[in-house]
């Protein structure tokens, strides 16, 4: 009997290219579109996904079976009217700033076709954010769906393609991988007409994107640390900190992995961690739970993404009272081999105890870069030159100072712009450690009209005053040469 055989390798393949030649096609025509039309196609989009950031919400819960879709909501909540509000007014195509003293002008030109791979831990928020952000900047882009968030993310996709379709975005434009595969999505990214990747929690493929060449945007890894100095107010930063760790289960990057107590102050602090729901394993329990996260290869447990913290207790053999919250583990020494100095997707913190701010540093930046991303850091102080001190030392895209690290990193509880992807290129890969903005997403034309005439910074070389033996060879590479070194020579003078 004969039998067919798709294979879903080349089909995905086959997709991607014509997807990203659909997408450079109608590039060429969004490129032409003024800013004032793409902010209307931007509204409606978000307008239109905003009616169904609950369905979502849920969907993708039981979709992924990752963390509460309640926090969920709040996420695609936030992308839906928050991040638009911030969009509105922000000019990134055409003439986007003028100096007119001295005689300069800025226009932004989009990149052109964005290859995104979206995150299975938050898909829809990270789906309407970038589809928003890209848009508004006068790019096409094209989603490689997560695999265990591919109907969810397709979903929302839908929705905001016929929005955007029905007021004028160039069909193809917007659009997304159907069969996904690994091969797929590389070709995708290696496509010649890709210009640039967006890579949001995705380090599967974070290889493959470099490979390809192209500029990469990565919102990777995440193991913050959040130092609680002895002037903090010890209650607020342990409100933020339980508050943050414990929002949609802990599957944010950007979340605490790790406290950081001064000595003085750590007797205290337990006790307010103790009240707020948190639960200090035994050595016991804690070696139970830690063998549990990575498996011998290195690669992370999934299963324990998105738990909770009485979930994971009873996965790893171990009671906690009801209402328990978070687990931490009380710690000495940062190591690769040690589970708890590393990225945790759910809510269990590591717990150091330092005695002294300059101590505190230290051990905060091995935990920066015992993962090599150098993604958020969060210190709760009110000794400016404390907090100074950290903000010049530390290898990271971003500090927050007295804020949970959630809120504070997607710019809810801060002023940083309003993002799903957070650019951890400090001390890790990527080209930007931004809270990724349309901005990030252009590239800028300088336009620089002439202010100076030649002989105004020449001495006269140009103007009949040439020394002798350049008038020797007036027609020559070296009299040139010669010239030019006068001129570059007097333009720094004049620049001191």
């Amino acid at each position: 009997m004969k039998m067919n055989i798709i294979d879903h390798d080349l089909l995905s393949i086959q997709e991607a290219r014509i997807l990203v030649e659909n997408a450079a096609e109608a590039q060429k025509q969004l490129a032409a579109f003024p800013q004032e039309k793409l902010d209307e196609i931007v509204e409606r989009m978000a307008e239109e996904i905003s009616k169904h950031t609950k369905e979502l919400a849920v969907m993708s819960s039981e979709e992924t079976d990752y963390g509460k879709w309640q926090d969920k909501y709040i996420k695609n909540r936030f992308v839906c009217e928050y991040l638009p509000a911030r969009l509105r007014g922000m000019r990134c195509v055409g003439i986007i700033d003028t100096d007119q003293e001295k005689q300069m002008m800025d226009v932004g030109v989009p990149m052109g076709v964005i290859a995104a791979l979206c995150p299975a831990t938050s898909p829809v928020s990270t789906a309407i954010y970038t589809a928003l952000v890209a848009v508004k900047a006068g790019n096409a882009v094209i989603f490689s769906p997560h695999p265990r968030a591919k109907n969810t993310i397709s979903k929302a996709l839908d929705i905001m393609i016929q929005a955007a379709e029905g007021y004028g975005l160039p069909e193809g434009a917007l659009a997304y991988l159907h069969t996904v595969s690994g091969s797929g999505t590389e070709e995708l990214m290696c496509h010649r007409d890709t210009a640039l990747i967006m890579n949001t929690g995705v380090p599967g493929m974070l290889e493959a994107a470099y490979r390809s060449g192209k500029p990469v945007i990565y919102g990777g890894t995440g193991n913050g640390p959040a130092f609680i100095e002895r002037t903090a107010d010890i209650h607020q930063a342990v409100t933020d900190i339980i508050s943050s760790k414990t929002f949609d289960n802990g599957v944010v990057s950007a979340a605490e992995q790790s406290i950081v107590v001064d000595s003085c102050i750590a007797g205290e602090t337990k006790q307010e961690l103790e009240a707020a729901g948190a639960w200090f394993m035994s050595q016991e329990e804690a070696d139970r739970l830690g063998k549990m996260f990575y498996y011998p290869d290195g690669s992370a447990n999934s299963e324990l993404v998105g738990r909770t913290a009485e979930e994971l207790a009873k996965m790893a053999g171990f009671a906690v009272p009801k209402g328990t919250r978070v687990l931490i583990s009380m710690q000495k020494y940062v190591s690769e081999k040690n589970p708890y100095s590393r990225e945790k997707l759910c809510p269990v913190l590591a717990y150091y105890i330092e005695d002294d701010w300059m101590h505190a540093c230290e051990k905060c930046i091995e935990l920066l870069l015992s993962e090599r991303h150098g993604h958020t850091l969060v210190i709760h102080s009110k000794d400016q030159e404390v907090i100074r001190q950290f903000a010049l030392k530390k290898p990271v895209g971003r500090m927050l100072v007295n804020t949970p690290a959630v809120f504070g990193s997607m710019g809810a509880t801060t002023n940083l712009f309003p993002a799903m992807t957070l650019g951890s290129g400090s001390a890790g890969k990527g080209i930007t450690s931004d809270n990724v903005s349309p901005m990030n997403l252009i590239y800028v034309r300088k336009v620089g009209y002439g202010v100076r005439q030649i002989k105004d910074i020449g001495m006269g070389i140009l103007g009949g005053d040439q020394p002798a033996q350049a008038e020797k060879t007036k027609d020559s590479d070296s009299d040139s040469l010669y010239m030019l070194q006068q001129i570059l020579e007097q333009a720094l003078k004049s620049m001191k």
